[in-house]
């Protein structure tokens, strides 16, 4: 990091820390709570119910999104009270990267859901593979982001080394994610199966047409 020394009041000192302190409580919530736990519903669920997308574009959306969304703003208000600071380290630039990538991911999700392609013949299109990979590497780049954040961003500005809970809940939900998601994988035989039902009954049904 190359920031700047700049002096700050003791009124300025607070409210930075304290938007600091909300941004990361908001930004991990979302980003490592809410969106692991949408990607986790998609994922058992599909194989039970065919309404699996609303719970999932609930959490994803319309629960994580006003969360996201806070947490990042609030990050956007402290930068701004330390003139020069406006994506000039490796987190700042990440976090932008994670917002762009999550608005992408929305857009997408909304589009595999409302837009079927007549010429796939029922079979799962690329942007279902890609709507996953993307959803699993923004969780992924989301955990590196929160580790930084504690390990190396918090403690450049403030000094102050976190608490070492912090780490804990950290590998705690890391460890529980991928192992729930590794195991909702076992899932995939019996969900290729209903999708390879579901095709042959419309076969079906164009023939008795």
């Amino acid at each position: 990091m190359d920031a700047e020394v700049v002096q700050l009041s003791p009124r300025e000192l607070f409210g930075l820390d304290l938007k600091i302190k909300r941004h990361a409580v908001l930004c991990s919530v979302g980003f490592l709570i809410l969106l692991p736990l949408g990607s986790l519903v998609a994922r058992y669920l599909r194989t039970f119910t065919r309404g699996w997308f609303w719970p999932h574009a609930l959490i994803q959306f319309v629960i994580a999104g006003p969360v996201i969304f806070a947490g990042w703003a609030l990050a956007h208000q402290a930068v701004n009270i330390i003139p020069g600071q406006n994506f000039n380290d490796k987190h700042k630039k990440i976090g932008l990267a994670l917002l762009i990538l999550y608005l992408m991911q929305l857009m997408l999700g909304l589009f595999i859901h409302f837009v079927k392609l007549p010429f796939m013949g029922g079979h799962r299109p690329p942007q279902n593979y890609f709507h996953a990979i993307l959803g699993l590497a923004i969780i992924a780049l989301a955990f590196y982001q929160v580790h930084y954040g504690i390990n190396t961003e918090w403690i450049f500005y403030t000094g102050i080394i976190i608490d070492p809970r912090a780490m804990h809940a950290w590998t705690a939900l890391i460890v529980v994610f991928w192992v729930l998601y590794a195991l909702g994988l076992a899932l995939l035989p019996r969900q290729y199966k209903q999708e390879s039902e579901g095709r042959m009954r419309a076969r079906e049904e164009e023939k008795a047409i």
